[in-house]
């Protein structure tokens, strides 16, 4: 090999480059082998943006829009194309801000402050701005600076989200990335050039517009966009609840932690749940046909908590709840159905044992006396114990909880006018700060592995490995029937993430380079890094958190 070249293994297979070529170039040569595009490499097990050169040999892996990195990397660079669209369509005089809040389903729902409002008119100039920076193909920049210069630099910009966020960096430099000189931070790679962004629409909704992007099944053409009301209420809801607080980013969490008292901060957000849970409590009440209700939500979601809190507010109302999961009703592990990938498929309806569950259901809402089961998470079976027999009466009710309890197929033979339907989900609305997304899956992964280290014996890099399984379970399982609740709750907690950081830290350091689970582990304690760590002592021991860090009353 000449020492003027490169050898790279793509596939088993040795190609020759010139040394110091670009990623770019070399998947120029291979997007004729793909349907979707290429966006990032790994390089010896190392994520790379496409404008980095190739100086040594390599193994080379493509990643493309259809996989998480490159979805997400498309989603950021999408928002800085974006932001620099409506900076040049309206004028930075005429926006005060653009704040990017939560995510609806495939789109970023957003809100403008200022002179200029998102009316359609000035969305449609929006979007046509951003198809013709997409044609001209401008390179996505990106330089390095000390964390001081950052702070310099977008205190001049005005984005006073991010100098908060950089006074609280441990990191001696920071990543910016530009569009036409336009200029912001970003956490996470981003694509090379405008011309990969070529998939996309905006819709006014509500107060705000939604910067609509891919689907994962279909990466070259925007998601349809058909939005869910009843998710958007209660997204809409927390985010307000944060504003009320003076906490919307990391950096105003920060502020709060190290200058204010946190402990007042955190009884103020559990009041705020509690709350809400008696409210639901008393439209339960207020339906007296209503002996079942049915809470389902994704992983790590504080089900259980969530329906035990529920029942104790139902007990006020001198009604007797009776806490009941249906993860007890789990078929034995050797039964459990296989995914396509030959795992274990536990999100699946087929690894619960229905039949028992309705016959159990009907029996006690007939007033028998029913021996109901456990499932041990270790030995992988049902358990039956005497203290677990249950008859119920007039005033008693029936808190169910699992992931499938929206989906009518789970409760087929009961009675529809017996049902309440509750939604719960973990839906992060604090944000990196006012352009960086923190991803709802993020904060319920991060939940999940600090659980199941505790109480199921599994470590963080067993975790990470199931989670791509578990999210294609939700998917399919669980999201589908999000709409037909009769009421939706968010779990979320606004300074969970805080305390969660020192349980998932070291748990994720466990994790060594040489496991394909250690990319994810990396990314993960980058993210925590933005957060001043918070001490558990001022958790309630009532808290949905509780649930996850132990040492609550509902939970060993």
């Amino acid at each position: 090999m000449d020492a003027d070249t490169v050898q790279v293994t793509v596939n088993g297979k040795i190609y020759e480059y010139p040394a110091g070529v670009s990623y770019r170039e070399i998947t120029a040569d291979f997007q004729p082998r793909y349907e979707n595009d290429i966006v990032l490499v790994i390089a010896d097990g190392k994520l790379r943006e496409l404008h980095k050169r190739c100086r040594k040999n390599c193994q080379l892996e493509m990643i493309t829009t259809a996989e998480q990195a490159g979805k997400k990397a498309y989603e950021r660079s999408m928002t800085l194309l974006m932001l620099k669209a409506v900076y040049d369509v309206a004028g930075k005089e005429r926006v005060d801000r653009v704040r990017v809040e939560f995510s609806m389903q495939e789109g970023l729902y957003c809100t403008m402050k200022g002179e200029q409002g998102p009316t359609i008119e000035f969305l449609e100039q929006v979007e046509e701005r951003m198809r013709r920076l997409c044609q001209e193909d401008i390179p996505i920049m990106k330089r390095s600076v000390g964390t001081d210069e950052a702070i310099r630099l977008f205190r001049e910009h005005g984005m006073m989200d991010k100098v908060r966020l950089f006074h609280y960096r441990r990191g001696s430099k920071v990543n910016i990335y530009s569009i036409g000189g336009f200029e912001d931070y970003y956490y996470g790679y981003m694509v090379a050039s405008t011309g990969y962004l070529k998939y996309f629409a905006l819709h006014q909704y509500k107060d705000g517009f939604v910067l609509q992007l891919t689907s994962k099944d279909n990466p070259r053409e925007p998601a349809p966009f058909h939005p869910y009301e009843k998710l958007f209420a209660v997204n809409q809801r927390s985010t307000k609840w944060g504003d009320m607080l003076g906490i919307d980013t990391v950096g105003a969490l920060n502020d709060k932690i190290t200058k204010e008292n946190i402990h007042e901060l955190v009884l103020v957000q559990e009041a705020l749940q509690e709350k809400e849970i008696a409210d639901i409590a008393r439209m339960i009440y207020e339906q007296k046909e209503k002996r079942v209700v049915l809470i389902a939500g994704p992983s790590s979601s504080g089900k259980t908590t969530f329906s035990h809190r529920l029942s104790v507010q139902l007990k006020t109302l001198g009604l007797k709840p009776h806490p009941i999961p249906v993860d007890d009703y789990f078929v034995d592990r050797d039964k459990t159905p296989l995914d396509a990938y030959g795992q274990h498929d536990f999100e699946c309806l087929e690894a619960i044992d229905v039949r028992l569950f309705n016959k159990d259901m009907l029996d006690l809402l007939a007033g028998e006396r029913v021996q109901l089961p456990t499932y041990n998470f270790v030995t992988g079976k049902r358990e039956y114990k005497e203290e677990n027999n249950l008859q119920i009466g007039e005033k008693d009710i029936l808190v169910i909880e699992g992931i499938h309890c929206l989906n009518e197929e789970l409760t087929r033979y009961l009675p529809k006018e017996n049902k309440f339907k509750i939604y719960i989900s973990a839906l992060t609305t604090l944000n990196v700060d006012e352009h960086n997304r923190i991803p709802t899956t993020d904060g319920r992964l991060i939940r999940r592995m600090v659980r199941d280290a505790r109480t199921r014996g599994t470590n963080a890099r067993a975790t990470i490995a199931r989670w791509a399984s578990v999210r294609r379970g939700e998917e399919k399982n669980i999201f589908p029937y999000q709409e037909e609740a009769d009421v939706m709750f968010n779990s979320a907690l606004i300074y969970e993430l805080a305390v969660l950081k020192q349980y998932a830290e070291p748990a994720l350091f466990s994790i060594s380079k040489e496991e394909p689970e250690y990319m994810e582990a990396k990314r993960l304690l980058k993210f925590l890094d933005y957060f001043v760590g918070v001490s558990s002592e001022s958790v309630p021991i009532n808290s949905i958190l509780r649930e996850f860090i132990g040492g609550g009353c509902f939970h060993q």
